[in-house]
């Protein structure tokens, strides 16, 4: 069984509906997908989302901001773990982090920061893991994961795309790694020889649908199914069979998003 460890499904398609969810479910259960974790990036939007995913027993959610979205009036940590807490489907925080790519102004970009530190805060009142993006922002990204002591409560690095040498002073402070599509792509040999070298215990797979559709579905608009692509590339590059990346990616999921209930229900009938 393999786990979309990283999806917007109520971005897959605009103005998508339980009905059109459901075969996109079906089909990820088709392609050997047994779980999926939809991901927040606003809290404008989540309840919607929430709503969307919820006749779905095997889709977790997270809750958070994404850094391109941080605000002024953003709620704080305790209202964010409050929040947290209120729901057991939720299994993180986030996806939170740096992103200076598309940031130039400083203030936004401290901005980022305190957000940043706050989602943090709000993984250690919880217990719960941080779901992380970091785009050119590589320092800030460890400075402030180190600061907030992660090995408390865990957190994975989303579609990594960085170097070996990040990789590794990532995986020191007790992070994941994630793995999307990109890694399928012709220009990705360097991200590819990460995937080879990260422990077996401490990476993940993921579509980040519906952006980054792996090859062969590269100008798509991407889906949860397509993580069996992500993983197939995985197992060539390691030199593994597909199975054994499903059992390890799977096995990784449960450790670190320990409050999801993944092969413990059976997607809804609202998925047949």
């Amino acid at each position: 069984m393999l786990v979309d460890s990283h999806c917007h499904l109520d971005r897959l398609e605009k103005g998508i509906d339980t009905r059109r969810l459901a075969e996109h479910l079906a089909e990820a259960e088709a392609a050997g997908v047994g779980h999926v974790l939809c991901v927040s990036v606003d809290l404008d939007g989540w309840p919607a989302m929430r709503a969307l995913v919820d006749p779905f027993d095997e889709v977790s959610v997270s809750i958070g901001i994404h850094p391109c979205h941080v605000k002024e009036d953003d709620p704080d940590a305790v209202v964010l773990a409050q929040r947290a807490r209120q729901d057991p489907r939720i299994v993180a925080l986030g996806e939170t982090g740096l992103d200076y790519h598309y940031e130039t102004d400083e203030k936004r970009r401290s901005l980022q920061r305190e957000r940043f530190a706050m989602h943090l805060e709000a993984g250690r009142e919880t217990g719960l893991p941080v779901i992380v993006h970091t785009r050119e922002a590589q320092e800030d990204t460890l400075a402030i994961l180190r600061e907030a002591g992660i090995e408390d409560s865990g957190a994975v690095l989303h579609c990594f795309t960085e170097n070996w040498e990040m990789a590794r002073r990532a995986l020191d402070l007790g992070l994941y790694i994630s793995f999307s599509g990109i890694v399928t792509f012709r220009n990705a040999e360097a991200l590819r020889e990460v995937a080879r070298k990260v422990p077996s215990d401490r990476y993940l797979v993921e579509t980040d649908a519906p952006w980054l559709a792996p090859v062969p579905h590269r100008g798509k608009p991407n889906r949860p199914a397509w993580v069996h692509e992500v993983a197939r590339c995985i197992a060539d590059v390691r030199g593994i069979a597909l199975a054994q990346v499903a059992e390890e990616t799977t096995g990784n999921f449960r450790r670190l998003f320990s409050r999801a209930r993944v092969g413990q229900a059976t997607w809804s009938s609202a998925s047949t």
